[in-house]
């Protein structure tokens, strides 16, 4: 697990209320907890149950993208656009983390197709599973509140009138989720993880490279026109959410302009790409086309050379288990938090390990004595004997800096972990007895 799956697995243990996420309020506020809660009862808490709802929910996404192609584009582009959701690396990154995104994508998929099979057919039912779906989809993460834009682009394509009354409905459902997203709104700077994005950051995140490869045949063969509302749609989809959050990061000057914020809009990459195929390609040939594109991403994003690929560049559990090796039951092991709430005046010295802020902790226990440390490197007294430091990501690197730099002492990192970090000090001309 890498540092948010293990946050996930403290919420599914400790629950949604354990005193220690006051710290962080956003983490919980969430109902996607409810899968892997139930998940690792039926199946354990390995990694597997932690991820399994993740790979359920992204495979019925894909059902639903396959239908949409089907609707919005031809009726022969199911598969095409199936496969060309798994030729985007970021679509596939979320069925395998434990982790609200891939509920996200299949709430949002589900909701979108019930508002376009209601406006095909009127049928209520479409209307009550629609209206159910845009009432969830902002309590499975509070930063898809952009969505609700396309929703409302499709509609207005088809005449407000007949909308109303159920965007009146799920704006009423969704009163108590604004309250606690407007609650929440004045600590929001304290979360950021990331710098303010440039015109750079926001043009990767609109994929334009897929896209614009599906499109050069047009350039020489325009076959047909999709209809302007599917066109409205797919545009919307593709576009609205990176635009929406990356004009409010811009605003605000608080940034949320995360990838995996920006996961919704990843269905609608692979429909535009599907679309601009849809100009040019003759009617026989989509079954071709999707199987060119589901060999490509098969072949160049799957990982077969291994038997277990790596969801996260973070050896977490590999790194506890040298420190367990290295360490005896007494040695210090200096745990700085990696998650950047654990600053003062939240963190204290002595501050609990068995808590959100050392989930780490939690999810992988270690050998020997653990002191919790801030996530900033900063003034605290060092052991004069030997210690191991256990922590991930670039704090953790700036604390074995620091501790080199005001000891004088060189650490010996106990393997390569990824971005996660086991380093061993001995005492100042000490032999190196660590690793054993």
């Amino acid at each position: 697990m890498w540092v948010d799956e293990m946050g996930t697995a403290f919420v599914v243990t400790h629950g949604a209320k354990d005193p220690s996420l006051a710290v962080a309020p956003q983490v919980p506020a969430s109902v996607y907890y409810v899968l892997p809660r139930m998940s690792t009862r039926i199946f354990g808490t390995s990694e597997i149950a932690y991820r399994l709802p993740s790979v359920l929910a992204l495979g019925g996404a894909l059902l639903l993208v396959g239908l949409l192609a089907k609707r919005l584009v031809h009726r022969d582009a199911g598969w095409f656009a199936v496969f060309a959701c798994l030729a985007l690396k970021g679509f596939d990154y979320q069925a395998a983390d434990a982790r609200p995104y891939a509920l996200g994508t299949a709430v949002a998929c589900g909701a979108l197709w019930f508002l376009v099979r209601w406006f095909d057919r009127g049928r209520w039912p479409d209307a009550v599973l629609f209206v159910a779906g845009a009432a969830l989809l902002w309590r499975v993460h509070l930063l898809y509140w952009p969505f609700y834009l396309v929703f409302a682009i499709y509609a207005a394509m088809h005449g407000w009138r007949r909308a109303l009354p159920l965007f009146v409905a799920v704006a009423l459902l969704l009163i108590p989720v604004a309250a606690k997203a407007w609650a929440l709104r004045r600590d929001a700077g304290l979360h950021v993880m990331t710098a303010l994005p440039g015109w750079r950051a926001l043009l990767d995140s609109l994929k334009p490279g897929l896209v614009a490869v599906m499109a050069v045949g047009a350039l020489f063969w325009r076959r047909r026109k999709l209809e302007v509302s599917s066109a409205a749609l797919i545009l919307a989809w593709w576009l609205t959410v990176p635009l929406a959050l990356f004009a409010f990061s811009r605003a605000t000057g608080t940034s949320v302009f995360l990838e995996r914020y920006l996961s919704l809009s990843l269905p609608g990459v692979a429909l535009a790409a599907t679309a601009a195929i849809a100009l040019w390609l003759p009617e026989k040939c989509w079954r071709m086309a999707a199987l060119v594109v589901g060999i490509v991403a098969l072949s160049t994003l799957g990982r077969w050379n291994v038997a277990w690929p790596p969801h996260h560049p973070s050896d977490w559990r590999g790194a506890a288990m040298a420190v367990s090796r290295a360490a005896d039951a007494g040695t210090p092991v200096l745990c700085p938090s990696p998650f950047l709430e654990a600053r003062a005046p939240a963190w204290y010295p002595g501050y609990p390990t068995e808590s959100f802020l050392y989930s780490n902790v939690v999810a992988y226990p270690v050998r020997g004595a653990v002191v919790p440390l801030p996530f900033d490197a900063e003034p605290v007294p060092i052991p004069p004997g030997r210690f191991v430091l256990y922590g991930g990501g670039r704090n953790a690197a700036a604390w074995v800096e620091w501790i080199e730099t005001r000891t004088g002492r060189r650490g010996h990192t106990l393997g390569n972990f990824g971005d996660v970090l086991a380093v061993a000090f001995d005492p100042p001309g000490a032999t190196m007895n660590f690793g054993r």
